[in-house]
């Protein structure tokens, strides 16, 4: 915040509105205007000045955000290519997932990738373990376990004060943590028992198993132990944004057998002495764990095609000669 006035607030930006947003400062909740130049997210840490003379209106202003410790990256919809910010000085990202529905593993490798890209620690909690009888309830867990790789993994159901208790470490003073997950998982339940009030609205699973989108934006919340929690709203879409160290910190599996293959550029596909292909082949690594890596390998080459001309301009190339080829070759 060097660049900010001597008479500049800090203040933590709570909720993100078109042109303006809510802070969280020494003195209580504030709304301040946002500038072009300031663009904030769910998390940041601002820098706020007194409303202009003769402003438009008689609201703060930010002016500056501080560099973010942590940020949770997805790229945004649409055709043009740019990061969406999810949110910012995380320290641990909460992986929410509902036990009453079919566990999606590639789901959940991708969270973690984007989790351990952003620079905050994952976690991942499954809800609803009351809905589920145990010999099933074990078998989730131990296929959740397989793929979250030294993360923590959290059974816990909303009505059950004591199974909520392992969240406890996550909502300690000064500390901030960020649920993520599909509609209906459970996140707003979660926020409100550790509120230890109705701060998130709630609602029914849809009667074909799809969550309702209750929470309608990002918000960080204060609770009362002191650690602050942001919710936000369901993501049906989650593509990566520039989560190759991510990825390879999820499937550090898969990492530590392609650097026992015998060439260095293997693709692991057809190439002998490939070690990663001979785990899947004894059993030692999941085929669909592999599938799984492939995709966000793609994601991630299709999404520094579309970044990078020069990407592209290969690319086309390759392809012409691709072409050419097959059509030269002998009938």
């Amino acid at each position: 915040m060097a660049d900010a006035a001597p008479h500049a607030t800090p203040a933590r930006v709570a909720r993100v509105d078109k042109g303006q947003c809510t802070l969280l400062a020494a003195d209580g909740p504030m709304r301040a205007t946002t500038s072009r130049h300031a663009e904030v997210a769910v998390g940041d840490w601002a820098a706020v000045e007194p409303p202009l003379p003769h402003g438009p209106d008689d609201l703060p202003r930010v002016t500056h955000v501080l560099p973010r410790r942590s940020a949770f990256l997805r790229s945004s919809a649409g055709e043009e290519t740019r990061a969406q910010v999810v949110a910012t000085n995380v320290d641990h990202v909460l992986i929410v997932n509902g036990l009453d529905v079919r566990l999606s593993l590639r789901r959940i490798e991708r969270y973690l990738a984007m989790a351990w890209q952003s620079g905050a620690s994952p976690v991942i909690v499954l809800t609803k373990a009351d809905l589920v009888e145990r010999a099933e309830l074990l078998d989730m867990v131990a296929a959740v376990e397989s793929v979250a790789l030294g993360v923590p993994v959290h059974v816990v159901a909303a009505d059950d004060a004591h199974s909520l208790e392992v969240l406890d470490e996550y909502v300690r003073p000064g500390r901030t943590m960020a649920l993520l997950g599909s509609s209906g998982a459970g996140k707003s339940t979660l926020v409100n028992r550790l509120a230890g009030s109705d701060v998130a609205v709630t609602g029914e699973v849809r009667s074909d198993g799809k969550g309702r989108h209750t929470t309608t934006h990002r918000e960080l919340l204060v609770l009362p132990a002191g650690g602050l929690v942001i919710d936000t709203p369901g993501m049906r879409g989650i593509a990566l944004w520039g989560a190759d160290e991510g990825v390879e910190q999820a499937f550090t599996d898969v990492a530590d057998l392609a650097g026992q293959c015998r060439f260095n550029d293997c693709t692991h596909e057809r190439e002998p002495g490939c070690e990663v292909l001979a785990a899947v082949a004894d059993g030692r690594l999941d085929a669909a764990r592999l599938e799984g890596w492939r995709k966000l390998q793609r994601e991630l080459e299709h999404l520094a095609t579309r970044q990078d001309a020069r990407l592209r301009a290969e690319k086309l190339r390759q392809w012409k000669s691709i072409t050419k080829a097959q059509r030269n070759r002998p009938g």
